[in-house]
Order: structure tokens, then C-alpha cells, then sequence
């Protein structure tokens, strides 16, 4: 036998309203384990599925109870009898254990096994007789879950145990042989009287009506009062109250038949609570999406309210650009001509400086010619001064050549006297044109760097042309994605307000089922449910914002 450890001394109370189910092959592998199997057990679900049911068996289980259980699940029966189970953390639980084979076809394919709390005095039993079955094995007889009684006695008594049937079949086969006798008594009287049989057929039939009356007290006990048990069940449970306890140490067919009643009400306990449980939770998980469904509704208005407002600003963005980046064009062709402009500026600067230097050049001969005026009036005034030097050795010969020496010298020093002052402004004239020279480069290079730098400030307008062109196109396609968002944001409002109107009625409808499930009466749980249970407010939700159209 299997030895799971560790084992704690800790109890874990099975709860009054909910049953543990769980299924298994033939050969008792877990295939199925239902929410409250997994929690009581302290296992993962992955760590059931697959894993052999005996994993949850406690060492203080006797090996006579398995035992039983496997003789009679493999004949074909139900099994009904007190498990104490271990938990993965060593803990313990005890459960009223009911297995059934699932017979698919006429074969069986495997084993149900439906559990619910016992009570404490069914608890306090079994914990004593298992305790005796493990201090003295084979002490305890079990029969089909149920304790059979003690020793050998026990043994005997099962070995010699008829069923309902044969106790009929001899009763009225009595009573049969009674009537018979009596029969041919009324019909051969001269016969019976000479065989002598009167007092024995007397006392036949006396016999006989003993027997008669015991088969009537045993049909009222065996037969109708448990079949009256039946009824009352039976009608317990079909006005939805599942809370009936009943059992029989019975074994026979009236036995067979109440144990599969309890089976009955216990799976339909199982199941129904499992499913108002399940139901529970979904009408909470579903109150929970309703009201999210609203709030995301009410998020989802505003957003697609605030993308319109996007898309709007968008639009006027996009508009503003597009003017900016005409304005930017018009400034580009602006800055073209501008700097075609500084061009010709330049070109005719460039002409005023070589004009000038051709004044400069100019001035310069005339400056030579000068000089050279001054040199023959020098000349002109030595040679007058030699005449009057000659004129006044001839004497009164020479006195009109020495006035015409003296006009020639005076000619000679007003010319000497004018070509002084024209060299004089010559030389202001060819000071300033040096000046002018200087300033006319000056003026030229500045010019050139106006050109340089209208040229630069026409490339930069030229990129910020460029860059507003490529901003309004990207701002184009910002707004058409934020319009596109724009319209799936409304789809989604629609679909999120569908689903709203859908989970509401699914809401309302997992009410009134819940309403439905909460007619029957489970252990633990009351029909109040049913007024807890009403149907929901109507969740309304606003018709989407119509989608604007886009730009």
C-alpha cells in the first residue's frame, strides 16, 4: 500500500455545500478533478491530472477499505463508505465517498467518485473501527463501504445473506404448497381422513397462516416502508429540495435501490452546487465587465471626441503650414531676385572701381604733364633772366629785348605759378581718388559678402521652404492617420457599446438562470438566493459620437 508523507495532525473542515468530484480510468488514474477537489487537496490541477487517486491516500486508512472498494466498483456496484483523505501539506480531511462505475456501451470505462462532509459521529465510528482494522487486520468485515460487523460472525452472516428476491420466492412458494395442501384437504376429505392427515394438515395450515403473517409484517417492513422512504425522497427531491439525508444497511434490491437514490441526490447536489457556484462567479465576473464595458464606452466617447478635437487642430495645423511654407516659397524667390540684384550691384561696382582706377591712372600722366609744364617754365624763366642779363650788357640796344625778357618771365613765373596750383590739385584730385580706390574696394568686397550672404540666407530659405513643404506633408499624413483613428476609435465605441448590451443581457440572463438553479434547496445554501439573484438594472449607454469626416 501506497505511504504518503509528511502527515500533519491538522484538520481541514470539508465544506457543508460543496461536493468534491473527480473521475478516473479503470485503473484509477485522475481525468477529471473539479475546482473544489483541487483546493481541498492542496494540489495543482496539472498535479492531479494523470496522477493515481491513491496519492491523497492517508496512512491511517486500512487496506481492508480499498480493498473492498476495488471488489465491489469491479463487480459493477456502487461503493459508499467514509474516506479520510491527506492533503498535500500533510493535513487531513475526512469525506463521505461515493463511486460509481461510468458504464459506456454495457462496459465500464471508468469510475466517478462524488464526496460531501460527513457527520461528526460518523466521523468518531470510523476513526475507531479503522483504528481496530489497523491494530488487528481482517477484525473489521466491510461490505460495500458499510460495516458488515465484527470477526468471523460477520463472514458467516454475509456468506449466508439472501437477497430480497429468494426471500419472496420461498415465502410464496410456502404459502403456495399451504394452499395446495388445503385445496386438496376441501376436495379429498375421505382421502385425508383415511391417511389420518387431518391434524397434520391442521397444523399445516395454522403453520401457514404464521407464515402468512410473517410474509405480510415482512413485505409492510422490507418492502412498503421503505418504498413509502422512496416516495417521500423522491418527492423531496423533485420539489427541488436536495438536502434530504437517508441511508440503509440494507444490501439487497430495496438496498441497492435506496443507495442509488442517495447517489442520485448526492450527484445532483454535487452538480447543481457546483453550477450555482460556477454561475456565481460568472454573474460577478460579468457585473464586473458590465461595468467596465461602461467606463470603457464613456473612455471611449471621449477619446474619439478628443481625436476630433485633435483632428480639427490638425486641419488648422495643417493649414497654417501649408501657408508658412507658401510664404517660405515667396521668400525663396524674394531672396532669387534679391541676390540676383546684389549680383548686378556688384558687377557695376566692380565697374566703378576700374573707372576709378582709370581716373587715378589718368591723373597720374596729367601730374607728368604738369611737371613738364613746370620744367619748360623753369626753363622758360632761366632763359628770361639770362635775356635780361644780356639786354642790360647791350644797353639801350637791348632795352626792348629786356621787356620782352620781362613778360616772357613773368609769363614763364605765372605759368610756373599756374602749373604749380594745377599740380597741387592734381595731387588733392589723385589723394582722393586713392581714397575713393580704397573705399571703391572696400565697397566692392562688401559687396561680395552682401552677395555671400544673401546667397546663404536664399539657401536657408530655400531649406526652410523644403522643410515646410516636408512638415505639411507629414502633418498631411499625421492628420489622415489621426482620421483614420478617428474612425476606428467610433467603430470601437460601437463594438464596445455592443458588447456592453450583450454582456448586460448575458447578465440578465445568468440572473435568471441563477433564479432557476436557486429553486433547488442545497445543503449549506437557501432558496433566498433566488431573490438575491434579481435581474440587474438595464446598463444604457450613449450612441456613439458621429464620426466627423475628415479633410
Amino acid at each position: 500500500m501506497r505511504l504518503n508523507t509528511p502527515v500533519v495532525d491538522v484538520e481541514f473542515m470539508v465544506s457543508d455545500s460543496l461536493a468534491i468530484v473527480s473521475m478516473t480510468d479503470l485503473k484509477g488514474n485522475i481525468n477529471y478533478a473539479n475546482p473544489y477537489f483541487v483546493e481541498a487537496s492542496g494540489y495543482t490541477e496539472e498535479e492531479l491530472l494523470g496522477a493515481p487517486q491513491n496519492i491523497l491516500r492517508h496512512p491511517d486508512m486500512p487496506a481492508t477499505a480499498f480493498a473492498d472498494l476495488w471488489a465491489t466498483i469491479k463487480s459493477g456496484l456502487p461503493w459508499m463508505g467514509l474516506v479520510k483523505n491527506r492533503r498535500k501539506n500533510g493535513e487531513y480531511y475526512w469525506v463521505q465517498a461515493i463511486v460509481t462505475p461510468i458504464i459506456e456501451n454495457g462496459a465500464c470505462v471508468g469510475y466517478a467518485s462524488v464526496r460531501s462532509k460527513p457527520s461528526r459521529e460518523q466521523v468518531a465510528a470510523a476513526t475507531r473501527l479503522y483504528k481496530i482494522e489497523r491494530e488487528n487486520p481482517g477484525s473489521v468485515v466491510l461490505d460495500r463501504g458499510r460495516v458488515a460487523g465484527m470477526g468471523r460472525l460477520a463472514r458467516l452472516k454475509m456468506a449466508m445473506r439472501i437477497s430480497l428476491g429468494q426471500r419472496l420466492a420461498i415465502t410464496f412458494a410456502f404459502l403456495l404448497a399451504a394452499i395446495a395442501s388445503l385445496g386438496w384437504t376441501a376436495f379429498s376429505p375421505e382421502v385425508v381422513a383415511q391417511m389420518g392427515l387431518n391434524v397434520w394438515l391442521g397444523a399445516f395450515a395454522a403453520i401457514a397462516m404464521g407464515v402468512g403473517a410473517a410474509a405480510w409484517y415482512s413485505l409492510a417492513k422490507n418492502i412498503v416502508a421503505p418504498m413509502r422512504t422512496v416516495i417521500k425522497a423522491t418527492q423531496a427531491m423533485a420539489g427541488g429540495d436536495l438536502t434530504g439525508a437517508f441511508d440503509t444497511q440494507r444490501s439487497d434490491e430495496i438496498g441497492q435501490m435506496l443507495l442509488a437514490l442517495y447517489q442520485l441526490n448526492t450527484n445532483l447536489h454535487s452538480i447543481l452546487g457546483d453550477v450555482r457556484n460556477n454561475f456565481g462567479g460568472m454573474l460577478s465576473a460579468t457585473a464586473s465587465i458590465a461595468t467596465g464595458n461602461v467606463d470603457l464606452s464613456e473612455r471611449t466617447d471621449s477619446q474619439a471626441a478628443s481625436l476630433e478635437e485633435t483632428a480639427a487642430s490638425m486641419e488648422e495645423l495643417t493649414s497654417t503650414v501649408k501657408l508658412n511654407a507658401d510664404r517660405s516659397t515667396q521668400g525663396t524667390e524674394a531672396a532669387r531676385n534679391a541676390l540676383s540684384t546684389a549680383d548686378k550691384g556688384g558687377e557695376i561696382m566692380a565697374k566703378i572701381v576700374t573707372t576709378i582706377a582709370d581716373i587715378s591712372e589718368s591723373s597720374g600722366k596729367i601730374s607728368d604733364i604738369v611737371g613738364i609744364i613746370n620744367g619748360i617754365a623753369s626753363q622758360t624763366n632761366l632763359l628770361a633772366l639770362n635775356a635780361a642779363v644780356e639786354a642790360a650788357r647791350a644797353g639801350e640796344a637791348g632795352r626792348g629785348f629786356a621787356v620782352v625778357a620781362t613778360e616772357v618771365r613773368s609769363l614763364a613765373q605765372r605759368s610756373a605759378t599756374a602749373a604749380k596750383e594745377i599740380k597741387e590739385l592734381i595731387d588733392n584730385s589723385s589723394e582722393k581718388v586713392r581714397t575713393g580706390t580704397v573705399l571703391a574696394g572696400e565697397a566692392g568686397s562688401t559687396m561680395q559678402e552682401i552677395i555671400a550672404s544673401v546667397n546663404n540666407v536664399t539657401e536657408i530659405i530655400r531649406d526652410i521652404s523644403m522643410a515646410s513643404v516636408e512638415q505639411s506633408t507629414g502633418i498631411g499624413q499625421v492628420n489622415e492617420a489621426v482620421t483614420q483613428m478617428d474612425e476606428v476609435t467610433q467603430r470601437n465605441a460601437a463594438l464596445v457599446q455592443e458588447a456592453t448590451v450583450a454582456t448586460g443581457s448575458l447578465e440578465r440572463q445568468g440572473s435568471k438562470l441563477m433564479q432557476a438553479l436557486a429553486s433547488f434547496k442545497l445543503k449549506g445554501q437557501d432558496r433566498d438566493l433566488a431573490g438575491k439573484t434579481a435581474a440587474p438594472e438595464k446598463t444604457t449607454v450613449g450612441k456613439p459620437r458621429r464620426m466627423r469626416d475628415a479633410a
